[in-house]
């Protein structure tokens, strides 16, 4: 008899598991300071948006009643002052028109260009780049910071940063009080700050505003852009293969390897990249380009303009690291080809969309009547029989002058047969103010059946206003 052979099955010991931590400690970016053309842009925008949003409410607009700040979101009265214009919360189209614009504007300039927006002109890279430039000239460069954060305790640490937090506070506190300015005026904001006399929602305000820039721009810096801006998650939807982006051309770099200036690198088999790193070290969120594109670069160019410093030491070509597009890179295309495909379909459709929006909010605005007319009927009193055997329904009407000088309005109804005004049919309103007027209808008795009649009130500005608005006349049984 044959026996089977058996084969013992042996039970493989489990692998151990390995925990992966999903938490990463933050490690803090020394970004070294950079020169170059990218640079000096960076800059100017700096100064461009801070002298537009510190310097804007302090400018005045010459009115009937005297000057007014340009710019004022007075919340409190409901009125919206935008140099010669005056909205109240009912031409709110008007906001969500300009948010929707300016939307479509970043998905444009997105699509053409990347994330320019984020490494230019963006809030947050902008008070990182003040703040950072505080921070050098108190405590040095890279190297100098490096050394004085991993130094022990002393009177030269103590000072430096005493003096860099005062300074960072100071210019917080400044922009916390610039934004409330925007909607109190900021004169009287800042006599009332300096006497600590501000109400409690401009102290909750200024201080949560400067909290929030002496946190984000002095300690989270990179790590709003990487974690917290929801912009940077949605940006590869817009992106495609001839966005502009920050690349380095790895077709030309690599291999990277150190060598002398006299060097013949091509015959050591090396590329145009000499490793020195210098590109990591002056990134703002410490990424590396050299290994592509990454969500957290933001396009600052801090990258190209230190390594145009490089090659021109080197004496070899700039632009190893530049912006340019993927398809650029991988057919090697060139300039002229490159904005050659600029004018593609999806940007064609944003270009549209945004034109046709502008020019909607721009003739809407300019047709736009100075006058504004909200009607209540008087719930109190429906309807009601008065002398003279006529009906009579009272309304309340908000009037609403949105032009800088005082207005008579002539108020009428129509809508019925016989239907008349019975209060007084004109009522002057001052500048940018609005009134409640007391409005009483009377209609003869038997000239409409019972039930509600839709009829509108029309109201007349001297300067040719006109706003006609529904309601209606209710007849008793």
């Amino acid at each position: 008899m044959q026996h089977q052979k058996v084969i013992p099955i042996v039970p493989v010991p489990a692998a151990p598991e390995e925990t992966v931590s999903l938490y990463e400690a933050h490690k803090k970016v020394y970004p070294r300071s950079v020169t170059g053309l990218f640079a000096r842009w960076r800059w100017a925008f700096v100064w461009l948006t801070q002298i537009v949003f510190y310097g804007l409410p302090w400018l005045s607009w010459g009115t009937e009643n005297g000057s007014r700040q340009a710019v004022l979101f007075d919340l409190a009265a409901r009125r919206f002052y935008l140099f010669g214009e005056v909205l109240y919360p009912q031409d709110f189209i008007y906001l969500t028109g300009l948010l929707v614009a300016s939307a479509l504007l970043l998905f444009l300039f997105t699509a053409v260009a990347g994330r320019l927006w984020c490494g230019f002109a963006c809030p947050q890279t902008v008070y990182t780049e003040i703040f950072l430039w505080i921070e050098r000239h108190v405590e040095g460069d890279r190297p100098q910071r490096l050394k004085l954060d991993g130094s022990s305790f002393s009177t030269e640490k103590l000072v430096k940063k005493s003096f860099k937090h005062l300074a960072w506070m100071s210019v917080a506190m400044w922009t916390g009080v610039t934004f409330v300015g925007y909607f109190t005026p900021v004169r009287e904001l800042g006599m009332e700050f300096l006497q600590t006399r501000m109400d409690s929602w401009e102290v909750f305000w200024v201080f949560f505003y400067a909290a929030a820039t002496y946190g984000n721009a002095g300690f989270l810096r990179e790590q709003v852009c990487k974690y917290m801006c929801p912009y940077a998650r949605f940006q590869s939807a817009m992106f495609d293969k001839d966005t502009l982006i920050v690349s380095y051309d790895a077709a030309r770099g690599d291999p990277r390897g150190t060598r002398g200036r006299r060097d013949d690198f091509q015959a050591r088999g090396l590329g145009s990249c000499i490793d020195c790193g210098l590109c990591v070290q002056v990134c703002p969120t410490g990424i590396d380009i050299r290994n592509g594109l990454q969500y957290e670069c933001i396009s600052c160019a801090a990258c190209v303009d230190v390594c145009d410093t490089v090659m021109d030491k080197m004496e070899y070509p700039r632009g190893l690291i530049r912006f340019s597009t993927q398809q650029a890179l991988d057919k090697g295309w060139t300039g002229r080809d490159i904005v050659r495909r600029v004018l593609r379909p999806r940007i064609l459709v944003y270009a549209t969309v945004l034109a046709a929006l502008c020019m909607g909010l721009a003739i809407s605005l300019a047709l736009r009547t100075p006058l504004r007319v909200d009607v209540v009927r008087d719930r109190a009193s429906l309807a009601r029989i008065v002398a003279g055997g006529k009906l009579e329904n009272v309304y309340r009407l908000q009037v609403m002058n949105a032009t800088e000088e005082t207005q008579r309005y002539r108020i009428g109804a129509e809508g019925l047969p016989g239907l008349a005004i019975a209060s007084d049919d004109e009522v002057s309103v001052g500048p940018a103010e609005s009134r409640w007027v007391a409005v009483r209808l009377q209609l003869p008795y038997g000239a409409a059946p019972a039930g509600s009649h839709a009829i509108h009130f029309t109201i007349e500005g001297q300067g040719g206003a006109h706003v006609r608005e529904k309601s209606v006349f209710i007849v008793p049984r």
